[in-house]
């Protein structure tokens, strides 16, 4: 019994409460005797609430597969896998991508817990008999709820296609599930994120609940889900709504806790300690924050491994050491690859200063002969030891420099995709020069050539979203998204001298449903994505 309640869909997952106190404050907790009728008063909600945040941080943090971070990243149009070890080769290497695929077992088991969890709110929230709340907090709380349903189901459908559709909290096992059109998929999905838009609160910028969802996040999602759906005036619409709402605006000044160092106002928004809208980040929507468990008991589900992942091992080599001016200590898991360290960039684009990008390395151990003279950029090391990776993952601490953990908040969602959104909306709509003005606020910001109408194409706004975005979205979500995956991974990864992408076809548009699933699900047919 355990078994289908652990496995199908994310069954009877419950919902998790927490003491600020308590060592365990993010760490889950599964109770299969979970009934929906348990929550009843103000406290339980709000704690369920916060189980939602906690289920949500582990997309991000899981660390038992290393590899997970690169999953989402190499095999597509920007990095090369250099280091992969684990679950991340199947995503390289896409005849070797079944059914049976680790990441696609996790995104599934991922999501459908976050879609019981908030299904568990929803129906309790929406009980007449539930007293002690007023319809507007029964209403905040429901809205809550629905963002991240509306959330969960639409990475669903971007890696999936057609899914299962939940909308009633499971207490028992179920084995026939079947999978919905993509219609019903998105009708369920706007529906959600509408309600939440209406329902959820402004920005805030109080410490205690700057973390909390707010509206624009809402808006933000439905831009992207809209683009996902066709529906192009709807999320340029939406887009608006956060551009126009007077709440944000870009960082073009220095600022923070280094503001008095050498960098630029782009490298300030990724510094820890300049991540949060209190702390000076103007367009940050959606920061998703962290705390040294150290310092903080329960400050951060599992151990993230993007600084590992992204940076190199630069300490491998003799003569260097792990040190904060370097970011901290990774073991370069992927490399940029040549289409962006050498073809994407204009000269003087902000982005792609030494700040942003490092390219550069000096030996820093003074026991070593060559202290401080700059390390040669020839050989095999610059695969993975002494190659160039981006800084916003840069995370060092004294008291663990072997670091296995980063304690960093994350920027899940900010200003500056805003407008890459609106642009990919303009262009199809075939507003060119609209879309052209909507990406020039970025370039003009970073110092680069401001483009034209004739200038703006598909490629030119994925482009532009790397420069933008590169480690912040999920790179195979954005190209199966735009159905551009096969096409730029083929041309524009080049032909790494190690693990080159072998395989890639249509078919990889959507990931594998797992196996699993289909087994377990033995009275209705789940059906397979066509080509596994």
């Amino acid at each position: 019994m355990k078994k289908y309640i652990k496995v199908l869909i994310g069954a009877c997952i419950s919902l998790q409460t927490f003491t600020a106190c308590d060592k365990s404050f993010l760490e889950e907790e599964v109770l299969s005797s979970y009934s929906p009728s348990t929550l009843t008063d103000p406290a339980g909600f709000e704690a369920s609430l916060i189980g939602l945040y906690n289920h949500q941080s582990t997309l991000y943090t899981m660390s038992d597969a290393q590899g997970w971070i690169s999953v989402w990243q190499v095999g597509t149009d920007i990095t090369w896998a250099t280091q992969p070890q684990g679950i991340e080769l199947p995503y390289v290497n896409y005849a070797t991508l079944t059914p049976l695929d680790g990441a696609a077992r996790d995104a599934w088991r991922w999501a459908y817990i976050m879609v019981n969890n908030t299904n568990v709110i929803i129906k309790n929230i929406e009980n007449p008999a539930v007293t002690g709340l007023t319809d507007d907090q029964k209403a905040k709380i429901n809205a809550e709820a629905r963002f991240f349903r509306g959330f969960a189901y639409n990475f669903l459908a971007t890696a999936f296609g057609r899914v299962p559709l939940v909308t009633e909290p499971l207490s028992t096992p179920k084995t026939d599930f079947v999978r919905a059109p993509l219609e019903q998929v998105n009708a369920l999905i706007e529906a959600d994120l509408l309600f939440a838009a209406a329902n959820l609160p402004e920005i805030r910028d109080a410490k205690e609940v700057a973390a909390r969802a707010n509206k624009y996040m809402v808006h933000q999602l439905l831009a992207e889900a809209y683009l996902r759906m066709g529906k192009n005036p709807e999320a340029e619409a939406q887009a608006d709504n956060v551009i126009n709402s007077g709440k944000f605006s870009l960082v073009k000044n220095r600022y923070g806790v280094k503001a008095n160092q050498p960098g630029d106002p782009f490298s300030d928004m990724f510094i820890y300690g300049n991540q949060r809208r209190y702390q000076g980040n103007t367009e940050g929507i959606w920061v998703m924050e962290a705390e040294n468990p150290r310092n903080v008991p329960g400050g951060m589900t599992n151990n993230p491994q993007q600084r590992r992942n992204w940076q190199a091992s630069y300490h491998s080599r003799r003569g260097m050491l792990a040190a904060d001016s370097l970011g901290g200590r990774g073991i370069g898991r992927m490399r940029l690859n040549n289409f962006v360290l050498y073809g994407l960039y204009d000269a003087n684009d902000m982005r792609n200063s030494k700040y942003n990008i490092r390219r550069d390395f000096y030996y820093n151990d003074p026991t070593y002969v060559d202290y401080k003279k700059k390390v040669p950029y020839t050989g095999p090391d610059t695969l993975f030891i002494i190659n160039p990776y981006i800084t916003k993952w840069g995370h060092f601490d004294p008291q663990d420099v072997f670091g296995f953990g980063m304690w960093k908040d994350f920027i899940l969602m900010r200003l500056g995709e805003t407008y890459l959104l609106k642009a990919e909306a303009q262009f199809k709509q075939g507003k060119m020069g609209e879309a052209a003005a909507s990406i020039n606020v970025l370039r003009e910001r970073a110092h680069a050539p401001l483009v034209t109408a004739a200038d703006i194409t598909l490629d030119f706004i994925l482009d532009e979203r790397v420069r933008e975005l590169i480690g912040e979205e999920n790179r195979r979500l954005t190209l199966m998204r735009t159905g551009t995956l096969v096409d730029r991974a083929k041309r524009l990864n080049g032909n790494p001298p190690v693990n080159p992408i072998v395989g890639l076809s249509q078919t990889h548009l959507l990931m594998p449903i797992p196996r699993n699933e289909i087994d377990l699900n033995k009275d209705a047919v789940l059906e397979q994505n066509p080509g596994y």
